[in-house]
């Protein structure tokens, strides 16, 4: 069995498998908690294509998730655009802006990638926190074109709430259970296929792939959009299942933890983000009670992962079936 067929018969069974879960688990934060899990494994999971398999060191992630948030946020309080058709929308923006953000990087490398990108997103932050002028007058006062420091709300939901109730958190499960496995199998298909050949070419020795006819420029400009559409789409989700949009989804700690969960999951391989967001997630759920305790015991398994186990878990795993393979 090739690796690409074996990857696809584990996504399709990991799928089937996580949405038996509202059968059997009816709490409805443990429900809410795993969508949110979803939208984070998208993230990291599209952002592990730009970092680890492009070798490109961007910090855009977390503004490009806001920029697909405040899209669809826009789109559906300005012009009452279906949030349904507002997320796919905000996704085609993500990537129009992250085409903008690559075109400006193809001439830098390493931490200079990352001072921009880190740059971008303060800007944008700032953009919207002080953005104080009146844009519209609805009954609850004066709200800005972005919301300034209040955010966006009312701005309509996917339509589960009205069919379905009380449980439309459930159907939001599945909504993000099918992004998530959308976005994990172009992420096999680019990581297994000539494209995943070509970003690993440039990432490990640029000055040969580009002697060999491996355009820096078309490639990078590829994964740039290929994850900013998903990015997107996760920022989207998120508006739609928090019915809410702030400055907070700008946040460097958030940022910090999904770059940790990549760390930890293992960079530059398929099922590290997915395992990094999932131990990282339990970890921070379990830390939850422990206040300012939380984000250093974030910060020790962290510590613990890149000391120990630089390559993440999914590098553990690998040596491990290796040995057992071999015994």
């Amino acid at each position: 069995m090739t690796p690409l067929r074996r990857d696809l018969l584990v996504v399709a069974g990991l799928a089937a498998l996580t949405a038996t879960v509202p059968v059997f688990v009816h709490t409805r934060y443990i429900i809410t908690q795993t969508t949110l899990l979803f939208i984070w494994a998208i993230v990291v999971t599209q952002w592990n294509l730009v970092l680890g398999v492009g070798g490109i060191f961007s910090l855009a992630q977390m503004a490009l998730f806001a920029v697909g948030a405040y899209v669809t946020a826009m789109l559906g309080y300005y012009w009452g655009v279906p949030l349904a058709l507002a997320m796919p929308a905000a996704g085609v923006v993500v990537v129009l802006v992250s085409l903008v953000i690559g075109l400006a990087c193809l001439r830098l490398k390493g931490p200079y990638v990352a001072l921009l990108t880190l740059a971008i997103a303060q800007m944008l932050y700032l953009l919207i926190v002080n953005d104080t002028a009146c844009f519209t007058n609805p009954p609850s006062g004066c709200l800005p074109l972005f919301g300034g420091v209040r955010g966006i709300s009312r701005f309509g939901d996917l339509g589960f709430r009205e069919l379905l109730g009380a449980k439309w958190y459930i159907a939001h499960y599945y909504v993000g259970l099918a992004l998530l496995t959308l976005a994990v199998l172009v992420s096999i298909l680019i990581i297994r296929g000539p494209l995943g050949l070509a970003f690993q070419a440039l990432r490990d020795n640029p000055g040969y792939a580009m002697s060999r006819g491996v355009s820096k420029f078309k490639y990078q400009l590829w994964v740039f959009a290929v994850s900013a559409f998903f990015t997107g789409l996760a920022g989207g989700f998120y508006a739609a299942q928090f019915a809410v949009v702030g400055p907070t989804v700008f946040s460097l700690s958030q940022l910090l933890l999904l770059l940790s969960m990549i760390v930890v999951g293992g960079l530059g391989t398929i099922w590290g983000p997915l395992l990094g967001a999932v131990l990282l997630m339990l970890a921070d759920e379990g830390m939850r009670e422990l206040g300012e305790w939380r984000d250093i015991g974030l910060g020790v398994v962290l510590i613990l992962f890149v000391v120990l186990l630089r390559r993440g878990l999914a590098g553990a795993f690998e040596d491990l079936w290796s040995r057992w393979r071999r015994a």
